[in-house]
């Protein structure tokens, strides 16, 4: 058969144009990976602008066309069934196509903060995670599945990251946050449905790392660096973690977030409770998924004069960074905390409990996410104060079964008079309340409780959740 010149070059431009098309895909869309569960997931890549892409789902046969814009962007929203698989989810253009095998649709949580999030479950060198190594080796759960965002500092946001989905074993968990496998492997035994953690922490880092040039546009004593050149230390200079490490992550679809972080900012507490909430509000707005849940640990209790100067010590010690985490857990719609005053260590600022703190995570979720009953999830907290002649009656909420000491004398709480100076009470536990006085001080008008640097917890509810420390004066 002869063939035309004309029309044997537009045969070979065809086959060029069909070879070179290209079908990029972000590191989050590959094989392991999980999708949320019974809703309308973003999925998003790359290839030939202003061209067309098909995104073909196992578990429907369902086919979405999208077309690229101008850069070579694309995105649609593909919807999930309930919890199940594996299947897979095709991309493709003309004969071209990429495949993501393996995939499983399920619960998606982002897992955020500093090194106490990103402390993986064998340990740091010569500290160790309680426990972690038998919860390696009992690791092995196809129903889970892992991804951690490298760390990566950048002044503009980042489009994407190496990394890739994994199902859950020894030799992945290892290296994963331990804080995030505890609570997803508690969520993943106790609803049976798969379960996607998306790690993204950086140790060491403060809340304005992980916030945006235009989150942080009404907090001027914050500097945004205008250029890579300007990034000092990466985990604490604002806007860097928000665009190397979660800008590629925004949009993708998740139940809900846990963080830990709060330590990087324990000299700057008043500030830190409005850089949090605005972080958290405009978090959700960019995911556009509504008001996601979003739960987040307490700082433990750590010595930090160690590193502290001495006038931040008296005025500013962490406490008011757990106080200020306490407010916020009111002021943040959909939030939860998670108190840790039994897990802290007085040298170390890595608590090697991470277990406690990671289930406390779950059980918040568990009950305030998927309605979950039973058992309790909320540490008590201050009610109010009752003054009963030289003595104080303190009442607490979230105590369905009472508060307890577990046998020991409770020494952590101070009374004050009107001169505003502190003394150690005497307490007496009562089944939902405490009463405290003290000889030197006659009419007592304020209370504190652990309200210091490091201190252990005294006062649990029945079911184990020890209670935060707290003041009810301002002075």
């Amino acid at each position: 058969m002869n063939l035309s010149k004309p029309f044997l070059l537009f045969l070979i431009c065809s086959f060029c144009i069909q070879a070179n098309a290209q079908i990029e895909l972000p590191a989050l869309f590959s094989d392991n990976m999980i999708l949320q569960q019974q809703t309308e997931v973003p999925v998003w890549g790359w290839g030939d602008k202003n061209s067309e892409y098909n995104i073909t789902t196992s578990w429907s046969q369902e086919t979405y066309s999208v077309k690229t814009d101008e850069s070579g962007r694309w995105s649609t929203k593909v919807s999930t069934p309930e919890a199940g698989g594996p299947y897979t989810l095709k991309v493709s253009k003309g004969s071209q196509n990429k495949i993501i095998q393996n995939v499983l649709i399920g619960e998606v949580w982002l897992c955020s903060g500093q090194s106490n999030m990103e402390m993986p479950l064998k340990g740091f060198p010569g500290q160790p995670v309680e426990g972690g190594n038998e919860a390696i080796v009992r690791s092995k759960n196809n129903k889970i599945r892992l991804i951690t965002i490298p760390r990566d500092s950048k002044v503009e946001p980042k489009k994407d990251f190496e990394g890739s989905w994994n199902e859950a074993s020894p030799k992945y968990v290892a290296d994963f946050s331990a804080t995030a496998w505890y609570f997803g492997s508690l969520v993943q035994e106790v609803l049976e449905v798969p379960v996607g953690l998306i790690h993204v922490s950086y140790g060491g880092s403060n809340v304005e790392a992980w916030m945006s040039k235009e989150m942080l546009k009404d907090f001027d004593s914050i500097a945004v660096p205008e250029n890579q050149e300007a990034i000092g230390e990466p985990n604490r200079t604002a806007t860097a973690l928000y665009n190397g490490m979660l800008s590629p992550v925004i949009g993708y679809g998740i139940q809900g977030a846990i963080w830990y972080q709060g330590e990087s900012n324990y000299d700057r507490p008043f500030q830190y409770r409005h850089l949090f909430k605005k972080m958290v509000k405009d978090w959700r707005e960019e995911w556009e998924q509504g008001e996601f849940p979003f739960y987040f640990a307490q700082i433990a209790p750590f010595d930090y004069s160690a590193f502290t100067p001495d006038t931040i010590v008296e005025k500013y010690n962490s406490a008011y960074v757990r106080e200020s985490q306490l407010k916020a857990s009111h002021e943040i719609p959909n939030s939860g905390m998670a108190v840790l005053m039994d897990v802290g260590e007085k040298e170390n600022i890595h608590p090697a409990q991470k277990k406690k703190g990671g289930y406390r995570l779950a059980y918040l979720a568990l009950a305030k996410t998927y309605g979950m009953e039973g058992f309790e999830y909320e540490s008590p907290e201050f009610n109010s104060l009752e003054i009963k002649d030289t003595s104080v009656v303190v009442s607490f909420n979230n105590v369905p079964n009472g508060i307890t000491s577990l046998g020991k004398e409770v020494k952590g709480f101070q009374i004050a008079g009107e001169n505003r100076v502190f003394y150690p009470a005497n307490a007496v536990v009562r089944r939902k309340s405490i009463v405290l006085s003290s000889p030197n001080v006659n009419k007592p008008v304020a209370v504190r409780y652990l309200f210091k640097n490091y201190a252990e917890a005294e006062l649990f509810s029945v079911g184990g959740l020890p209670i935060s420390s707290f003041r009810t004066d301002d002075w």
